[in-house]
């Protein structure tokens, strides 16, 4: 049976905790989360989906926010978006089991669904999609999910496919993967690939994972040793 996995990413999470937890909608809020004490140059910790459309970046420093946006500012409270991601993984057990649920951060999880798609009768898309609602539903936090046949595939459409879709979701299979993502730049969108792995990959004019792909794996494991098996796989 071919795997199945969610990656379920929650949504600005800390500046949407914070929105909600106001009464007010993130996606007509201008918020960020950060210490002002600190100064004009302490990092955001989380900005809402409202500043990001304006095309604020995220973990940027106050300073780099344009002076013309009005914007709330919130003390960072650890405790309130812990007990929000808790209530979230109560939701995520309605519909899997523990076993079945990797936690990836306070705002990630991955959902291996394999088993469950045939009990509740539904695609992943449908699962997937169920699963979100009730989130939002329940707590006004929205959710974007990649799903994929293996855990790799499911954070990569979650990084770069779900961005572009109306509902929120991306799907890749090894098919998929290879039409949509093998010739995607900058490589550094991958998961787990940063400047310092881009950068010596370049060494060898490689700037996508087709590049990687067709690359000699002696040549792989040359530059980064055992770490190469991430690249491979």
């Amino acid at each position: 049976m071919e795997k199945v996995y969610l990656c379920i990413d929650l949504k600005c999470f800390c500046a949407s905790v914070e929105c909600v937890a106001r009464g007010l909608d993130p996606f007509e809020t201008d918020l960020v989360v950060a210490d002002p004490s600190r100064g004009n140059g302490a990092i955001c910790l989380a900005i809402s989906p409202s500043l990001k459309a304006k095309g604020v970046k995220n973990r940027c420093r106050i300073f780099e926010i344009p002076k013309n946006i009005d914007y709330i500012t919130a003390l960072p409270r650890m405790k309130l978006y812990i007990k929000y991601s808790a209530d979230i993984y109560g939701i995520y057990l309605k519909y899997v089991s523990a076993e079945d649920i990797v936690v990836y951060s306070i705002d990630e999880c991955f959902l291996d669904v394999t088993s469950y798609l045939k009990m509740y009768k539904l695609t992943a898309k449908e699962l997937a999609k169920k699963i979100i609602d009730d989130v939002y539903d329940t707590l006004n936090i929205c959710a974007t999910v990649g799903i994929g046949t293996n855990l790799f595939l499911a954070k990569v459409a979650l990084d770069i496919t779900a961005k572009h879709t109306s509902d929120h979701m991306g799907y890749l299979d090894e098919e998929e993967f290879k039409k949509q993502i093998w010739h995607h730049k900058p490589i550094t969108d991958i998961w787990n690939i940063g400047r310092g792995i881009a950068k010596r990959l370049e060494k060898y004019n490689c700037y996508d994972l087709y590049d990687v792909a067709h690359m000699d794996e002696k040549v792989l494991y040359k530059e980064f040793g055992v770490n190469a098996e991430f690249l491979i796989k």
